[in-house]
């Protein structure tokens, strides 16, 4: 397996551990009659933004995820794996770990930054593929 699909697969598995940093305070804080129901309303009350935070950060992965994925598939059956995009793709692998606290915290500018990495990684891997 290369690098680059290795490392699309423990961000997969990332996606699961924000799930779980995520769902646990939600239904602390929301109760499982509302997680757990068809929520066709909104909560009688709002999450901490602690856990709202989490939410957007659990969203923002899978957006994310979805383009290092496209990278790290076209460029491992392209054969053109690399070194750089290697270093490319457990840069991404870092960023988003990295980010998770970053916006649970609400650390600015350094969530922004931290974000960037990960979206520019991802972007040379893609511009990698095509030269």
């Amino acid at each position: 397996m290369t690098p680059e699909l290795t490392v699309l697969t423990l961000a997969a598995l990332l996606q699961f551990v924000q799930f779980i940093l995520f769902a646990l305070p939600a239904n602390l804080e929301l109760g499982t009659r509302y997680t757990g129901g068809s929520r066709d309303f909104p909560p009688d009350k709002p999450m901490s933004k602690r856990t709202a935070r989490l939410q957007r950060a659990l969203n923002n992965h899978f957006e994310g995820l979805i383009l290092f994925a496209i990278a790290a598939t076209v460029i491992s059956i392209s054969g053109q794996s690399s070194v750089l995009t290697a270093i490319c793709a457990y840069s991404y692998l870092i960023a988003r770990i990295l980010y998770i606290p970053a916006y649970a915290y609400g650390l600015n500018p350094w969530r922004s930054i931290i974000w960037a990495v990960g979206f520019l990684s991802t972007l040379i891997i893609l511009v990698v593929a095509l030269f």
